[in-house]
């Protein structure tokens, strides 16, 4: 019992007597590791540096509701085009034929197949517009063109829609001029030629506005492409009229009256409307 004692007394003074040698630290020079030593003279590592951020393109291609109409528009095209064929085989007849003949194309009702196909091919060309129109309207007036990209899907809808009126208006004033200066056939033949141009329209626009939505910064020269576009097919449209109504010479001054009143007034009335109505959206 007395030799426990002792230990514990013995191991008690050991730990009391202890002292650390290097109770500041080991110094760098004593030390095993040269890092320490040099440590002020180490490289550092310097902080990646990042770039500016980039603004994510704005427009068409990247609006949901923009792209929805498109693709709709190419949908209804597809789905009729099963049914509505032989629309497309008439289709030349129909552009550039003044044959007074009850067949065919010319048959006083169109089946349900060539109305659903025709609707199709004339939404496609107002859509079509309606994004052309877009981009037109903010290069031309550059001061619309920030409030534009703030609501893409807005602009394109309504512009669209106002394409799909201005279809509508045109055709009731052809129907009326053709019924008040000709008889049945002519308003007939006139018509077919005026849906077919419209339905053309649509399709020689298309790989200009995909290629509009692609690469905007082409837009003077896909716009230049456009519009000679559009006026090729209207000139096609405006001579097949200028078959059917206008036989003497004598009668051009009644055409150039008919060129001026019906064909570019308008244009130039629903241009300025565009833009206003764009303009109003962002007040």
């Amino acid at each position: 019992m007395a030799k426990t004692n002792n230990d514990t007394i013995h191991a008690a003074d050991s730990v009391i007597q202890f002292t650390p040698q290097f109770p500041d630290g080991i110094p760098a020079q004593k030390g095993n590791d040269s890092v320490v030593a040099h440590m002020d003279d180490l490289p550092v590592m310097e902080a990646p540096k990042g770039t500016a951020s980039v603004t994510h393109s704005r427009g068409p291609l990247y609006d949901t509701g923009s792209m929805m109409l498109l693709l709709a528009s190419m949908f209804f095209i597809v789905v009729s085009f099963k049914s509505g064929y032989k629309y497309f085989e008439n289709f030349a007849t129909n552009l550039f034929s003044v044959r007074r003949r009850r067949e065919n194309a010319f048959d006083d009702n169109h089946t349900m197949s060539d109305v659903r196909i025709m609707s199709a091919l004339v939404l496609n060309t107002c859509v079509m517009e309606g994004l052309l129109l877009f981009y037109a309207v903010g290069y031309f007036v550059p001061d619309l063109r920030h409030g534009m990209l703030e609501n893409v899907g807005l602009n394109v809808g309504l512009l669209t829609a106002a394409c799909v009126a201005f279809h509508l208006l045109q055709h009731a004033l052809y129907a009326t001029l053709g019924y008040v200066f000709g008889d049945a056939m002519s308003r007939k033949l006139w018509l077919s030629g005026f849906k077919a141009a419209q339905s053309l329209l649509g399709l020689l626009l298309f790989p200009v506005t995909a290629f509009m939505l692609l690469f905007p910064a082409a837009i003077q020269l896909l716009l230049t492409i456009a519009a000679i576009l559009y006026i090729l097919v209207r000139i096609v449209f405006i001579f097949k009229g200028l078959r059917i109504f206008f036989n003497k010479f004598s009668q051009i001054l009644y055409f150039i009256l008919y060129l001026c009143s019906v064909e570019i007034v308008p244009l130039v009335f629903f241009a300025a409307l565009m833009v206003a109505m764009c303009s109003a959206l962002q007040s």
